[in-house]
């Protein structure tokens, strides 16, 4: 659900086990001892090292499946991104091992998944609210389904923003009810942005082959470009949502959260497909492909045209800017035309748009009651109910954050003649007028511009600061972007964002894979403690 809000970063921040962490100040011993384990041969190896490992008989999906259980009780002390592991994951592996059939493009691989996709296992669906706990669905989402049949190891659970960052109108990025105060590995009191906090946390720090994110908006390319990993945010409608907990449909996505471009195209070719609980799958009949590494070209950006666009997306940070100037460099040196400026014309109106508002609590209103409704179980059953359940739990529920975003949205009505004057509105403004126009006019395979400044300091009393970001013409467009480490600023990372056209995935992974290869600016996280200085 992320941020629902007519300003980008204010009105609404309704986006989408253990109690929350007093504060920072109470970080674990072990976080002032550095990093907070030794190195070993599996640490950052990608999806295709390992199934070559398994191949030739020196790795067993077991063996891998308990090496990031371990790190997990081990490591995730420090971070709390992982709301609850799999009880059946070292049996899942056990049978991939015994089935003997390693073509499966993720056999053997351990995945994290969002705490808003449901499992029919022993895990919960929570949305990382108390009021769901026990939520154990009788079928797999759709993703689920396809990372199993694929050969993934359902790994477990991962923290969130609570309701996809919608319980308070200021940001609490990475913080639940359930599983506390999720920390970025690079610094441990710096945010790990929202709302897709824990994958993008757990993969950062190997805790996890690969995970699952959502975005509404930013979800998942602002916590990838924060702990140094790569997202991708689809085409709405090129990954079905049927069994993911709803935030706002026209905008939803379902993506991949990765350490490498090579891994999130391998993840997102076993997600996409046409889903029977997801109409908006229809649309991408003909733009499905099952193996997105066939785009994948280390020389991918010689001949390309690429387009900055200065106009919002740059100068809310010089941090942000001076690391994207040097990836317009390797842009430029890797054989790519830069078209700069190359402005998106309503790129101004998208940051303040009053119908964004309209949309998203229109959607969200009448998404969560109808989840809350059909939800198995003793559990609130709409979002009155929810309210007044998180009232009655207050000392947890409402600890470090209010829900005046919950309040906000039930408190809303429109009707939906607004609902669908303002979508048409998003769209125009964000496809024909904006995205596409510049496209176009400048005849470009995609935009670059940083994916947000550097993360943060986590602050539980006013709420996380936000001073701007790439991902608001994609999200309201429904198109796709995908997030790449692009540098570090004082040791916190920062991303580049490609943006480009509906169902362009094959080309932003070509041109988001060639700059990784050009510029390797991915490494593994420091665990740096608490300090009084940037």
């Amino acid at each position: 659900m992320d941020r629902i809000a007519p300003s980008r970063r204010t009105l609404l921040a309704l986006g989408t086990a253990t109690a929350a962490s007093p504060w920072l100040g109470e970080t674990p011993a072990r976080a002032t001892d550095g990093h907070p384990d030794a190195p070993t041969d599996l640490d950052e190896l990608g999806i295709t090292d390992l199934r070559r490992r398994m191949a030739d008989g020196r790795l067993t999906a077991e063996r891998l499946t308990r090496y990031y259980l371990e790190r997990i009780e081990r490591v995730d002390p420090l971070l709390h991104s992982v709301i609850e592991v799999n009880p059946d994951a070292l049996a899942e592996a056990r049978r991939l091992d015994a089935e003997g059939d390693r073509r499966r493009p993720l056999h053997g691989m351990p995945v994290l998944l969002k705490d808003l996709v449901e499992t029919a296992d022993r895990m919960h669906t929570t949305a990382g609210s108390l009021a769901l706990e026990g939520l154990r669905p009788a079928r797999d989402a759709t993703v689920a389904a396809r990372l199993r049949a694929a050969g993934a190891v359902v790994l477990g659970k991962t923290n969130l923003s609570e309701w996809a960052g919608g319980m308070s109108l200021t940001h609490h990025a990475g913080w639940s009810a359930r599983g506390g105060q999720t920390r970025n590995p690079y610094k441990l009191d710096r945010s790990p942005n929202e709302s897709s906090s824990g994958t993008a946390v757990a993969a950062a720090a190997n805790l996890c082959a690969a995970g699952i994110g959502t975005e509404t908006n930013g979800s998942i390319i602002d916590p990838a470009s924060a702990n140094c990993v790569v997202g991708v945010k689809p085409t709405v409608g090129l990954v079905g949502r049927g069994g993911v907990i709803p935030g706002v449909p026209s905008q939803d996505s379902v993506g991949p959260i990765a350490r490498t471009v090579r891994d999130a195209a391998i993840l997102l070719g076993t997600l996409v497909g046409l889903d029977d609980r997801d109409p908006a799958t229809t649309a991408g009949r003909g733009h499905f492909h099952r193996d997105y590494t066939r785009f994948l070209d280390a020389d991918g950006l010689r001949g390309a045209r690429i387009g900055v666009p200065r106009t919002v997306y740059y100068g809310y940070s010089h941090h942000a800017d001076e690391i994207a100037e040097r990836a317009v460099a390797v842009l430029r040196a890797a054989g790519a035309t830069v078209v700069d400026p190359a402005d998106i014309p309503t790129a101004e109106q998208l940051e303040d748009l009053p119908s964004s508002m309209v949309v998203q609590a229109y959607e969200i209103k009448r998404g969560l009651n109808a989840y809350l409704a059909s939800a198995p179980g003793d559990h609130p059953r709409s979002l009155a109910e929810l309210i007044a359940f998180n009232r009655a739990h207050a000392d947890r529920e409402l600890r470090h954050v209010r829900q005046d975003g919950l309040e906000a949205v039930h408190e809303l009505d429109f009707s939906e003649s607004e609902y669908r004057a303002a979508l048409a509105t998003n769209h125009r403004l964000s496809r024909a007028e904006g995205i596409d126009a510049v496209l176009r006019r400048h005849r470009l395979d995609a935009l670059v511009m940083p994916t947000g400044g550097p993360p943060a300091k986590i602050d539980l009393v006013r709420g996380d600061s936000y001073t701007g970001g790439a991902s608001t013409p994609a999200a309201l467009a429904g198109y796709p972007a995908i997030s790449v480490p692009a540098g570090f600023a004082f040791g916190l990372p920062v991303g580049v964002t490609f943006m480009g056209t509906a169902w362009s995935e094959p080309t932003l992974l070509r041109l988001a894979y060639a700059y990784e290869q050009a510029s390797r600016v991915r490494r593994p996280p420091t665990y740096r403690p608490a300090d009084i200085g940037f």
